[in-house]
């Protein structure tokens, strides 16, 4: 049976989390939805607060994982994270930054601060 693509992105940032975690990051929550748009996982590396998105393409060789973090998406991102660090009663300058993890089938790439806050 074909998986939908929720239950693909789910299998795909739990592997991202493994990554992250083997890395020594410390996975706070996954799936946080706003209005704006979803963060796909939040960790802490060390004293920052990291936002992850992660991107799965089926390594066929049209593109990339990582061409899917549109300009639009990135907006939508961050509008998500100021959301997250009012909710979450975050203090405004908390170390932050966006990382990216994309899967090309099962090649695994890591972009930290992937997306410029701005």
């Amino acid at each position: 049976m074909k998986k939908n693509n929720r239950e693909k992105g789910a299998v795909y940032e739990d592997k991202a989390a493994l990554f992250l975690e083997k890395k020594g990051y410390q996975i706070l929550e996954k799936n946080f939805y706003t209005r704006q748009g979803e963060i796909d996982i939040v960790a802490k590396d060390e004293n920052c607060l990291v936002f992850v998105e992660v991107k799965y393409r089926k390594k066929d060789g049209l593109s990339s994982a990582l061409f899917a973090v549109t300009k639009q998406k990135q907006k939508r991102l961050l509008a998500a994270a100021k959301i997250y660090l009012y909710v979450k009663k975050y203090r405004m300058d908390i170390p932050c930054r966006f990382d990216v993890i994309a899967f090309d089938g099962e090649e695994i790439t890591h972009i930290v601060n992937a997306i410029e806050a701005g």
